[in-house]
């Protein structure tokens, strides 16, 4: 095996994912077959049950199998498609073990945390490397925390075993205090030497900082922590994270990782990157605002767009790919007027659960619906529209969903069946309908003309869904189901047939947008606003 673990010091948020993506790309542009490892610290057994507010977005893989946002990170930078594989936490580490224990698998031994839960951690790791050239493992959390300390340990008995072929790349922070002007090094010092103290000992140090790392600086990181100056690296301050990939290239960091793992490199060729950035820094003359009307943006005075990181980003593709700037609103659902959302030339209603701020949304939807205004709502988007249409123009004033009111008389969203009784059971945990599902799609439809054929496949993550006993009122009143489930019983798309795009999907279409190829709904979504506008 060649593995590549990264960790981070000081802060969380430092970059650690950006980081492995980079160097996922980059090694890929090699000819390097790549794949990736998110090694969380937390109990849960996955990231499906945590508030996007406090842990970001949760990311769905073809497989069904919810990850951490860093799993979108992988996938957008490198374009390979993710498994459960792909991630461990604590709480499933812990899980095996003693699911292990209670089967006898142990053979009777005193079950412990070192050697039992280690090797659990390096069964994992195996199972992901499976036949790649390289695993590149992301240690979840900051170094010194106690919970991530056994995937540390982990690290340390893999490394006398691989010896050369496994590689530490320590992400440590470096400020420049605004009461002292200078680059301060003692932040990574410290963390390198807990790093040390696990015994971990990085072989390349990437800087997490405002400006370039300096000789200066480089000789008192290299003097503190062993690692040469020739192995200590930057990652700057830049307007885009997609421009990571070429400030590592720059400095030849992929050649380094190379030469350290005894890979071999060739000419690679960066004209895709290279277009992508000249479209990230080109200034149109244009601009459009979008309004994402949410629930999971603020937490007090701060506002968290981890929470819907994927949705953002398929923005952002779509309109470097259309030439067009772009402004995002953020509409709070549950405090906003008329004015708020006057001025957005489009509206995006995405995922989410529970009752809270539906009132708002279904305000929002109608308001794009009887303003012309561009609509796109992802899965309780597409849902809340229903609604909507049914209350306002079909005249199913006590229309609702089971979901806000089970005992709701109208349920023009009710629970799909397989999913009742797991919500009985208080099985909540992985029991969604998760993961790639196939669409059929209607021709001669604003679904098919964006995605230009007629069988598709998109990730999805709901327990809901429109109950069919009201598609004849709904088509009756101009509502169009232009995608549906392979066997005909699950919408999976709805538009409307008089308006210029009014659009919902059942789906997470963000989950697979890229920033070199754009999702088409994105896409469709964005080129209406600006036909709207007329800067076309």
């Amino acid at each position: 095996m060649k593995l590549i673990f990264i960790s981070g010091g000081v802060i969380s948020g430092i970059g650690k994912g950006i980081s492995a993506a980079s160097i996922g790309l980059l090694l890929k542009k090699h000819s390097i077959n790549v794949s990736f490892l998110k090694c969380d610290p937390y109990i849960n057994v996955d990231a499906g049950t945590m508030n996007p507010i406090e842990h970001g977005e949760v990311f769905v893989l073809d497989d069904g199998y919810e990850i951490d946002m860093d799993g979108g990170h992988y996938e957008r930078f490198t374009d390979i498609s993710l498994s459960k594989y792909n991630s461990i936490t604590t709480g499933q580490i812990y899980s095996q073990v003693i699911k292990n224990e209670r089967n006898l698998k142990y053979d009777g031994a005193c079950v412990e945390v070192i050697p039992h839960i280690r090797e659990e951690i390096i069964t994992r790791i195996k199972e992901s490397y499976d036949s790649h050239d390289v695993l590149i493992i992301e240690i979840g959390g900051t170094v010194g925390e106690y919970q991530n300390d056994i995937y540390y340990e982990a690290e340390r008995y893999l490394k006398q075993k691989l010896g050369a072929d496994l590689l530490h790349i320590h992400i440590g922070y470096l400020p420049v205090p605004n009461s002292i002007g200078e680059m301060k090094t003692k932040p990574t010092q410290q963390s390198v030497i807990l790093l040390n103290q696990r015994g971990i000992f990085p072989d390349i140090i990437i800087g997490r900082s405002e400006k370039t790392i300096d000789s200066i600086r480089k000789k008192k990181i290299s003097i503190a922590t062993n690692v040469g100056e020739e192995n200590i690296f930057s990652n700057i301050d830049v307007n885009s994270i997609y421009k990571v990939p070429k400030l590592f290239y720059s400095q030849k960091l992929d050649l380094r990782i190379i030469e350290l793992l005894n890979l071999k490199s060739q000419k690679i060729d960066f004209s895709d990157w290279d277009n992508l950035i000249k479209k990230i820094d080109n200034t149109p003359k244009q601009s459009i605002n979008i309004g994402i009307i949410a629930k999971y943006h603020t937490s007090g005075k701060f506002s968290l767009e981890d929470s819907y990181v994927s949705v953002i980003e398929a923005i952002k593709s779509a309109c470097w790919e259309l030439n067009i700037a772009f402004k995002l609103k953020w509409i709070d659902a549950e405090n906003f007027s008329e004015k708020d959302i006057s001025s957005c030339d489009g509206f995006i209603v995405p995922g989410g659960f529970g009752k809270r701020g539906i009132d708002g949304k279904i305000k929002a939807i109608k308001y794009a619906r009887e303003n012309n205004k561009p609509y796109l709502g992802l899965c309780l988007g597409m849902q809340l529209a229903a609604i909507e249409f049914a209350k306002n123009v079909c005249s199913i004033k006590d229309a609702n969903s089971e979901e806000v009111d089970e005992f709701a008389k109208n349920k023009i969203i009710h629970i799909m069946p397989e999913q009742e009784k797991k919500l009985l059971d208080k099985n909540y945990g992985g029991s969604m309908r998760l993961g790639a599902w196939k669409c059929v799609l209607e021709k001669n439809t604003l679904a098919y003309k964006s995605y230009n054929k007629s069988q598709i496949s998109e990730r999805h993550r709901h327990r809901y869904e429109f109950n069919n006993s009201y598609e004849e009122i709904f088509e009756k009143n101009g509502m169009i189901f232009s995608g549906k489930s392979i066997d005909g019983n699950l919408v999976e798309i709805m538009e409307l047939k008089e308006h210029p795009f009014f659009v919902g999907v059942q789906f997470h279409p963000e989950l697979k947008s890229r920033p070199l190829s754009p999702h088409p709904l994105f896409s469709k979504f964005i080129s209406v606003i600006i036909e709207q506008n007329g800067t076309i």
